[in-house]
């Protein structure tokens, strides 16, 4: 029996890829913020957005079972001659229990794997 393949999705049945991640914790009051980066949605593709079932919120997936979050922030940037062409897509959200971030972590770690990804610390934000 295989594990299923850890995966994010913002609609039902699309996967969507990574391109990059950024963590944060607030010093003050040690709320931890994650920054997710989408170079392309796959949802917006073909209206598969109009095909499939919204969920309301991001699904964090794998073996242990599924991550609903609910961003606090979606930004759309745009780009090219036009100004209409999508460059990514920033999706910010907050986890303020330590169980519920060593969850993401250990879904993090799963879904680094599987696609390639490596985890590394900026020095300058160590302490971040």
């Amino acid at each position: 029996m295989t594990s299923p393949i850890p995966k994010i999705e913002f609609f039902e049945g699309i996967p969507e890829e990574l391109s990059d991640v950024s963590l944060r914790r607030n010093r003050s009051s040690g709320v931890r913020s994650v920054m997710m980066t989408f170079k392309q949605l796959k949802a917006t593709e073909k209206f598969n957005s109009f095909t499939k079932r919204s969920s309301n919120s991001m699904r964090l997936i794998d073996t242990e079972g599924v991550i609903s979050v609910e961003p606090s922030s979606v930004k759309f940037i745009f780009s090219g001659p036009e100004g209409d062409e999508l460059e990514r897509v920033e999706c910010k959200f907050e986890l303020d229990r330590e169980d519920h971030w060593e969850r993401f972590m250990r879904f993090m770690k799963r879904y680094a794997e599987a696609n390639g990804m490596e985890y590394g610390e900026n020095p300058s934000n160590a302490s971040c």
